[in-house]
């Protein structure tokens, strides 16, 4: 007899808040996106441009280049800025994925945030 099988769980949200006038973040780009592709249906990425899309972390300040956002469903795993490295963030992903991140409890801001990044993600 067949057991049944786990519910598969929601892909981690991988959000990157950046600027484009932030070369480092320009230069970022090409390394979130191999690692979105490397992590396939796992993770649901996001690119933020926090100016051009405001609205979406409204109250968080963003004062660092590239900031992570990694959270699995309504948990928030990560906040934080990273340096632009493809293995940091791939190790960070990985662990995520591992759970080996443990949910942070968020303020209202944050929280706030997370919900408006996966309405965004989830509407492609």
């Amino acid at each position: 007899m067949e057991s049944p099988s786990a519910p598969t769980p929601p892909p981690l949200l991988m959000a990157c808040l950046c600027a484009n006038w932030c070369g480092t973040c320009r230069d970022y780009e090409a390394v979130f996106a191999a690692c979105a592709a490397e992590f396939g249906a796992r993770v649901q990425p996001l690119w933020v441009d926090i100016e051009d899309e405001a609205e979406l972390v409204d109250e968080i300040d963003v004062d660092n280049f590239p900031t992570l956002l990694l959270a699995s469903g309504d948990a928030l795993l990560f906040l934080g800025t990273i340096t632009p490295h493809a293995q940091t963030l791939s190790r960070l992903v990985e662990g995520a994925l591992a759970g080996e991140l443990r949910p942070t409890t968020c303020d209202t801001p944050a929280a706030s945030m997370l919900l408006r990044l996966r309405k965004r993600a989830s509407a492609g």
